[in-house]
C-alpha cells in the first residue's frame, strides 16, 4: 500500500510507495451529489477540471448518493435514477474508468463506518457553526432539514474524503468551508490516536461566473440550466429565450456586454474573435441578441451535441453504467478497506471481519 510522507501539520507531501521506495502521482478525490440532471456549469465548475486531474493523478471520482438523501430523505426514489445519469454524463464529457476510479459512495460502506468513529470525536460547535448549514436551512425553507444527517453532512464528507488519504481535494470556494472541517477533524484524530491521515490540501477549482436562464447563476433548483443531456433542438431553445441586457428593448438599442448573460456564457464558451465581434455589435447595436445568441450556440453545438450523442449510446448499451460503478467501488473498497484497518488499529478497535 503506497502512503503519504507527513510534513507540518501532516500536510500531505510527495506520495511514496512502501515497497519500492519510488515517487508515484499524487492522489486526489472528488464527488457530486446525485440530486439532479448535470448542467452547463457542473461541467465547467467540476468536470472540465477532472478530466485534467484524470491524466495527472491517481483520481477518485464518486456519486454521492448518501448526501443526496440528507435533503431528499422524504422522496429518496429518483436518487437511483440520477445516479445512473451522472455517470453516463461523466462518461461521455471524457471521464475514462481505465484513467480514474468512478465509484458510488453507498457501495463501500466503510464510509459510513469511518463516518461514525469520526461523529464520535467531532464537537457539535464545529458543526453549527458551519456557514453552508445555517445559509441553506434558511435558503431550502420547503423542507425539514432539522436532521443529523445534514447537521453532520460535514462529518460524513470528511469520512469520504479521509478514508482515501487523498493529498489534494479540489473544490470549489463554496465547500471550503466543508473541507476545512474535513481537515480540522483529521488533525484531532491524529492528535487523540497517532498520525494516520495526512491533512488533504484545498487547491480551488477555476469556476467561470455562468449564469442561468434568467440571469441568476444556472442552478438545477431554479429552473434555469441547460442540461448536458438537452437535445441540440432543447438547448437552442432554451439559449434562444434566455434573457439579454434589459436595456435592449429594441434591435436598433445599443447594449452593454457587461450586463448581459448571454454574453457571461460567450466568455466561457467562444473563441476571442467571436467575443470581439459581438460585444463590439452590442453596444453599436449592429447585431441584433438573436443573431449573438445564434453564434453563441454554435459554438455549444461543437462542445456538447458530442457528448450529448455520447450519453445517448452509453444508455443504449443495457449494463454499460453498472459495470462501471461496481469495477471501480471494488477498487474504491479496497483503499477504503485498509485505511479503515489502520484507523481500528490505531483506536484499539478489534480487526475488521470479513
Amino acid at each position: 500500500m503506497a502512503r503519504v510522507t507527513a510534513g507540518p501539520e501532516g500536510r500531505a507531501g510527495r506520495r511514496r510507495s512502501l515497497d519500492t521506495g519510488t515517487d508515484v502521482r499524487q492522489r486526489t478525490l472528488s464527488g457530486m451529489q446525485s440530486s439532479g440532471r448535470l448542467h452547463l456549469g457542473n461541467y465547467m465548475g467540476a468536470l472540465r477540471g477532472w478530466m485534467r486531474l484524470q491524466e495527472t493523478t491517481e483520481a477518485f471520482f464518486f456519486v454521492a448518493d448518501w448526501h443526496a438523501l440528507s435533503t431528499n430523505y422524504a422522496d429518496p426514489s429518483r436518487i437511483a435514477p440520477f445516479t445512473r445519469d451522472m455517470v453516463a454524463d461523466w462518461l461521455a464529457a471524457g471521464l475514462d474508468p481505465e484513467r480514474c476510479v468512478i465509484f458510488q459512495q453507498s457501495r463501500v460502506p466503510e464510509h459510513a463506518v469511518l463516518h461514525v468513529l469520526f461523529s464520535m470525536i467531532t464537537p457539535l460547535s464545529w458543526l453549527e457553526r458551519n456557514p453552508t448549514y445555517k445559509e441553506q436551512i434558511a435558503n431550502i425553507a420547503e423542507r425539514d432539514l432539522a436532521t443529523y444527517g445534514f447537521l453532520g453532512y460535514p462529518v460524513l464528507q470528511a469520512a469520504d474524503i479521509l478514508i482515501y488519504k487523498p493529498d489534494a481535494v479540489p473544490v470549489g470556494v463554496d465547500q471550503l468551508p466543508h473541507v476545512e472541517l474535513t481537515r480540522e477533524i483529521a488533525r484531532r484524530f491524529n492528535h487523540l490516536y497517532g498520525e494516520v491521515f495526512p491533512i488533504p490540501q484545498t487547491p480551488l477549482t477555476e469556476t467561470p461566473k455562468l449564469p442561468g436562464l434568467d440571469g441568476r447563476k444556472m442552478s438545477k433548483s431554479y429552473d434555469n440550466a441547460v442540461f448536458l443531456s438537452d437535445t441540440p433542438a432543447e438547448r437552442w431553445d432554451k439559449i434562444r429565450t434566455m434573457v439579454t441586457d434589459p436595456a435592449r428593448v429594441r434591435r436598433t438599442d445599443p447594449g452593454d456586454p457587461d450586463k448581459c448573460p448571454v454574453f457571461d456564457l460567450h466568455r466561457a464558451f467562444s473563441d476571442e474573435t467571436t467575443r470581439k465581434e459581438c460585444a463590439e455589435g452590442c453596444r453599436a447595436a449592429t447585431i441584433g441578441c438573436i443573431d449573438c445568441k445564434r453564434r453563441l450556440n454554435g459554438f455549444l453545438d461543437q462542445m456538447f451535441t458530442p457528448v450529448y450523442e455520447a450519453r445517448t449510446r452509453i444508455l443504449a448499451e443495457e449494463g454499460a453504467v453498472e459495470r462501471v460503478v461496481v469495477e471501480g467501488s471494488r477498487k474504491a473498497q479496497a483503499v477504503a478497506r485498509r485505511t479503515l484497518d489502520e484507523v481500528y488499529d490505531a483506536m484499539g478497535i478489534p480487526p475488521f471481519a470479513d
